[in-house]
C-alpha cells in the first residue's frame, strides 16, 4: 500500500507558485458597456419583501389550489435556468403532479469535457490530449492544468445551456454550494471532474452515501487537508466542516464540541489520495494507510450520545470512519440543517420559527425516515402547499448563473456558428468572467461555505446586488440586445429578438405579445399600468395597437425589405432593453 500511496508532502506534483497560473487564467473581460439606462433600475421583491419575513401558514400538505401560468413559470423559474417557450407550453398540458415527475428525472450523463483549448497561434498544444479529445484521464501537466480547468467551467456552461426539463443542473448547483471545493484551489482539473460527476451521480439519491464518497473523493481530500491528515499530526479542517458546513450546521441546537472536531479528525487520519495516479492515464483514487491511522479511542460529547468510537488497527481503522457517519446521521441535526438548506436555495432565504414547525421539521422526518434519500424531500417540497404560497413567488434574487444562462436559454440565443466546438469554448469562457464580474465563478466559490448569498444572514441573496453588479447585469442585457454578447474583439452575439418574438403565439398583438413575453421573462403578470408603459415602445408613441400590429405584419409579408426590419427592429430592442431592465427580471 505504501508503494501506491505516497506521502502528500513528497509528491504533490502541483508548483509551488501555481497560484500565478490562477492569476493568468483570471481575465477580467475588456469591453466595458455602458447604458445610460443603468441607473434607473431598482427592484422589491415581489412575495416576501425586502429584508423581513412575511408570515406563511401553510405546510408540506399537497397543493390542491389553481395551476395557471403563475404557478407553472414559478415552479420552473426555481428548478431550471430560465424558461424557453417550449418548455412552458409542454408544462401547461401536465397537472401539479406531473409537472414535479418530470422535473425530478434524472437526465443522461453528459458526454465528458473535451480539448478545445488547444490554440495553435500561440503555441498551445496539451501533448497529453490531442484537439477534440477528453484530458479527464490525462496525467497531471503543470502548464495545460489552467486550461483544462477552464474547459471543465466550459462543461458545466454548455450542460446548463442544454440542459432538460429536469431540476439535475439546479440541483448540481445546489450540492457543489453545500459541498464546496474550489477548482482553483486544488488546481487539479481531472479531481475537480471527478467531483462534480460525484455530485451529479448522487444529486437525486441518498445524502448519506453522498458524505461518504465525498469524504473520500480525492479533490475533496486535497481541498481540505484530508489527505495530509495522519496520527503524528492530525488535521481538523475537514472534521469541522464535515459538521459544521456539511452535515451538522450551526443551528440553534447544533451544540458539537471542539472536542467532537479533534476526535472526528483522529478518526479520519490515514484517508490519502494516491498521487502517481494524478500523473497517470487513469483517474485519481483514495486509499487508506494504515500506518497512518491513530488507533486510539475517540470520544465524543453528549452532543452526540457520548459515544466512543474504538480504536481499531490494521485494515480495520479504515472503518471506523463508516461509524464516525453513522454517528452524525443518527444526531436529528443533520436531517434539520439539510432541510434548512435545501429551503433557502428553492423557496425562501429567511426561516422564522412558523416554518421551523410547519415547513422544516416535517421535511427533516421525511428525510430520516427514508434512510436520507434525497428524492422523497423535494418531490413533497415542490407539490406542497407552501411551496406554491403567493409569498413565495419572486421572492429570490437570481443569482448570475440563472441571470445570463438563464436569459440566454430563454432567449434561445445560439451561436452564430452552430457545432463550431472552438466558438462554443470561447463564448462559454467569456461566460465565466461575464459571470464572475456578477459574483458568482462557476466552481469556484470564495471559501468552503460556498456563496455568502445562501447563508450569511441578513443579507442573504441581496448579497448578488450591488451597485456595481447590478450595472454589469444592465450591461449584459443591453449588449445581448443591442450590439451582442462580447466574445472577443472579432465575435459579438446578439439575441436574434425578431426570430424570437415571431415564435410566440401572438406576437401581432401588442397586449398578447408583452402578456407572453413578462410569462417566459418575468414569470409574472403585469398590470395595466405597466404594460401600457412597455407599450409604447412597440407603438412608438401612439396610442391604438394598429401601429405596432400593422408595422409587425409589414415585417413578416415582407422580411427582406430593410425598412420594415428597421422600423420592428428598433421598437423590439427599446422593449427588451426595458423589461430586462424591470426588477422583475432580477428576481425568481
Amino acid at each position: 500500500m505504501n508503494q501506491i500511496f505516497a506521502d502528500t508532502n513528497r509528491n504533490d506534483p502541483r508548483p509551488a507558485n501555481f497560484q500565478h497560473w490562477v492569476d493568468q487564467f483570471r481575465e477580467v473581460n475588456p469591453v466595458q458597456l455602458n447604458s445610460e439606462n443603468n441607473s434607473n433600475i431598482s427592484f422589491q421583491q415581489s412575495g416576501k419583501a425586502a429584508g423581513s419575513i412575511a408570515s406563511i401558514q401553510s405546510g408540506l400538505n399537497p397543493y390542491n389550489g389553481p395551476w395557471g401560468m403563475a404557478q407553472i413559470t414559478h415552479l420552473l423559474r426555481r428548478t431550471l435556468f430560465g424558461i424557453k417557450k417550449s418548455e412552458l407550453d409542454a408544462f401547461r398540458n401536465l397537472s401539479p403532479g406531473e409537472a414535479v415527475d418530470q422535473l425530478l428525472r434524472t437526465s443522461p450523463v453528459p458526454f465528458p469535457p473535451l480539448n478545445y483549448y488547444n490554440d495553435a497561434s500561440e503555441g498551445v498544444e496539451d501533448p497529453n490530449t490531442p484537439f477534440g479529445e477528453t484530458w479527464i484521464n490525462a496525467p497531471y501537466a503543470n502548464e495545460y492544468e489552467g486550461r483544462r480547468i477552464i474547459s471543465l467551467k466550459s462543461w458545466l456552461i454548455g450542460n446548463i445551456l442544454n440542459q432538460e426539463a429536469t431540476l439535475h443542473e439546479k440541483m448540481l448547483l445546489f450540492w457543489h454550494n453545500l459541498l464546496a471545493t474550489q477548482s482553483w484551489g486544488i488546481f487539479i482539473a481531472k479531481t475537480s471532474y471527478q467531483y462534480f460527476e460525484l455530485l451529479r451521480r448522487n444529486a437525486f439519491g441518498n445524502f448519506k452515501t453522498m458524505i461518504r464518497e465525498l469524504t473520500l473523493d480525492p479533490a475533496m481530500l486535497i481541498y481540505l487537508n484530508g489527505t495530509r491528515n495522519n496520527k503524528e499530526a492530525p488535521d481538523e479542517n475537514y472534521a469541522r466542516e464535515l459538521q459544521e458546513l456539511f452535515c451538522i450546521g450551526k443551528g440553534p441546537n447544533s451544540s458539537y464540541t471542539e472536542g467532537d472536531v479533534q476526535a472526528a479528525a483522529r478518526v479520519l487520519t490515514g484517508w490519502v489520495i494516491n498521487w502517481e495516479e494524478v500523473n497517470s492515464e487513469s483517474p485519481v483514487t483514495s486509499g487508506f494507510l494504515e500506518e497512518r491511522h491513530d488507533t486510539s479511542d475517540k470520544q465524543f460529547s453528549e452532543f452526540y450520545g457520548n459515544r466512543l468510537i474504538k480504536g481499531k488497527s490494521g485494515a480495520e481503522g479504515a472503518q471506523e470512519m463508516e461509524e464516525l457517519l453513522d454517528m452524525i446521521f443518527e444526531n436529528n441535526e443533520t436531517a434539520l440543517y439539510l432541510s434548512r438548506r435545501l429551503y433557502q436555495f428553492f423557496v425562501y432565504s429567511e426561516i422564522d420559527a412558523g416554518v421551523e414547525q410547519t415547513v422544516i421539521a416535517p421535511m427533516a422526518e421525511i428525510l430520516r425516515s427514508n434512510n436520507y434519500e434525497i428524492l422523497p424531500v423535494l418531490e413533497t417540497l415542490f407539490k406542497s402547499e407552501h411551496f406554491y404560497d403567493a409569498l413565495n413567488y419572486g421572492a429570490l434574487i437570481k443569482n448570475p448563473l440563472d441571470y445570463l444562462l438563464g436569459l440566454w436559454r430563454s432567449l434561445e440565443v445560439k451561436s452564430p456558428d452552430p457545432g463550431n466546438p472552438t466558438l462554443d469554448f470561447g463564448i462559454h469562457r467569456s461566460m465565466i468572467w461575464n459571470m464572475a464580474n456578477k459574483g458568482l465563478e462557476i466552481a469556484d466559490p470564495p471559501s468552503v461555505s460556498g456563496w455568502p448569498a445562501y447563508y450569511q444572514a441578513p443579507q442573504f441573496d441581496k448579497a448578488w446586488i450591488t451597485t456595481d453588479t447590478i450595472s454589469s447585469r444592465a450591461s449584459t442585457s443591453d449588449s445581448l440586445v443591442y450590439w451582442g454578447f462580447w466574445v472577443n474583439q472579432n465575435i459579438q452575439i446578439p439575441a436574434n429578438l425578431l426570430t424570437f418574438i415571431n415564435g410566440l403565439d401572438q406576437p401581432a398583438d401588442p397586449t398578447q405579445l408583452l402578456t407572453e413575453l413578462s410569462e417566459i421573462l418575468l414569470g409574472m403578470p403585469l398590470g395595466v399600468d405597466e404594460l401600457d408603459e412597455l407599450k409604447s415602445s412597440l407603438l412608438s408613441g401612439q396610442i391604438a395597437d394598429r401601429y405596432w400590429t400593422n408595422a409587425w405584419n409589414d415585417y413578416i409579408n415582407d422580411p427582406g425589405n430593410e425598412e420594415y426590419k428597421l422600423i420592428v427592429e428598433t421598437r423590439v430592442k427599446s422593449l427588451f432593453q426595458r423589461l430586462l431592465q424591470r426588477g422583475e427580471f432580477q428576481l425568481m
